[in-house]
């Protein structure tokens, strides 16, 4: 039986559904997330306008029984099934007068534990000790993602645009939108609620207006086994 946020995953290439946490499931991972906050590791990035946690389900293990909720556990079996594990995590903290935007963009990587030259797979890119690969593209056709966000996030302070269907489309580059034909969507999310997403969906983020603070835990997920010894690298059974 196909549900009805399958359906928005499959045709437009996401979708929201709220009150998956609890305002007590919120506070606890916001106060988890604050505690870790001025650690020195690589992973972690702080400038005026991001604080960014790269890795974050590695690097703070407590938040997997915060985060996989029965909620959640129930929303991924039902729509992806059971074959999936953990592929990336990232942690973002948009501060109140932050001036950090992005421009529309396809997620076309992968994070992988050690780089592997292999026919399919490129170019590669390494930030922070991570390593980073565009896969072939029934890889990224298959995988998904679940934004977790802790504020509420709006048009004022940075809720994702989308173009939907684009995921459809396959290697979009950004430089061909033509904006006055497609129809540009912002995927307002409620605090304690998700937004799934494909990765191939073209999005961006804006600038904040409205002095209003956006924290979002994003995690991918993949049920693919890559070729040749490449490994994921924050591989993780949920």
């Amino acid at each position: 039986m196909t549900t009805d946020l399958q359906k928005n995953i499959d045709q437009l290439g996401f979708a929201v559904a709220e009150n998956i946490y609890s305002e007590d499931e919120i506070t606890a991972l916001k106060n988890m997330l604050a505690n870790q906050a001025n650690r020195p590791d690589a992973t972690f990035r702080k400038t005026n306008d991001l604080f960014a946690i790269r890795q974050v389900i590695k690097e703070i293990p407590e938040l997997m029984p915060l985060l996989f909720n029965d909620c959640l556990h129930r929303i991924i079996r039902e729509n992806f099934g059971d074959d999936y594990l953990i592929a990336k995590s990232i942690y973002f903290d948009k501060p109140a007068n932050s001036n950090w935007f992005v421009a529309y963009h396809q997620d076309l990587t992968i994070s992988v534990a050690k780089r592997i030259n292999i026919e399919g797979f490129g170019p590669w890119t390494v930030k922070q000790n991570q390593f980073a690969v565009q896969p072939p593209l029934n890889i990224l056709e298959k995988n998904f993602t679940i934004r977790i966000h802790l504020d509420d996030t709006n048009e004022q302070n940075g809720a994702l645009r989308v173009l939907p269907a684009s995921h459809l489309k396959g290697i979009y580059r950004p430089e061909t939108i033509n904006l006055k034909e497609e129809k540009e969507t912002t995927c307002c999310v409620k605090q304690g609620g998700i937004m799934i997403m494909k990765p191939l969906l073209m999005h961006a983020s804006s600038r904040t207006t409205n002095a209003m603070r956006r924290r979002v835990i994003h995690i991918e997920f993949s049920n693919a086994n890559l070729p040749e010894g490449l490994e994921w690298s924050e591989k993780s059974l949920i």
